[in-house]
């Protein structure tokens, strides 16, 4: 019955990847809002609306002596564009998700530095709760 019920998970995880919703499958996983890293992003839902965010990442980049060379906003996102400390591009979305809650993806360098993403991450969460 183990073998089964293994097998069956096993193939709803695979079916899951190869549509292309593996995202799904990592944010199911990880539970809400937890983090989550994928395809060299990391990810993650904040509790407070797009404008808080912004502000928090802009706030966050100052303290962290990245400066920030482009912004771009558009109905649907916000991208921030900064110089991460080793040199590495950075790109942050942020688009509201609700009145009240906003997704934040972080990319740090071509294929994603986990690493430097969540400490930008952190010092974002940090100053939203600030905000408030």
């Amino acid at each position: 019955m183990f073998k089964k019920f293994g097998l069956v998970i096993c193939a709803v995880v695979v079916s899951a990847a190869l549509a292309g919703c593996a995202t799904l499958v990592v944010g199911a996983v990880g539970g809400a809002g937890t983090a989550f890293w994928l395809s060299g992003k990391l990810s993650d839902t904040i509790d407070a609306p797009r404008e808080k965010v912004v502000d928090a990442t802009k706030s966050a980049l100052k303290s962290l002596k990245m400066e920030i060379r482009k912004e771009a906003v558009a109905k649907n996102v916000t991208q921030i564009i900064s110089t991460y400390k080793d040199g590495s591009e950075t790109w942050i979305d942020i688009r509201p998700l609700t009145s009240k809650t906003t997704k934040i993806e972080i990319r740090v360098g071509i294929r994603g530095n986990k690493l430097a993403s969540q400490e930008i991450l952190d010092r974002i969460n940090k100053n939203v709760k600030g905000l408030f």
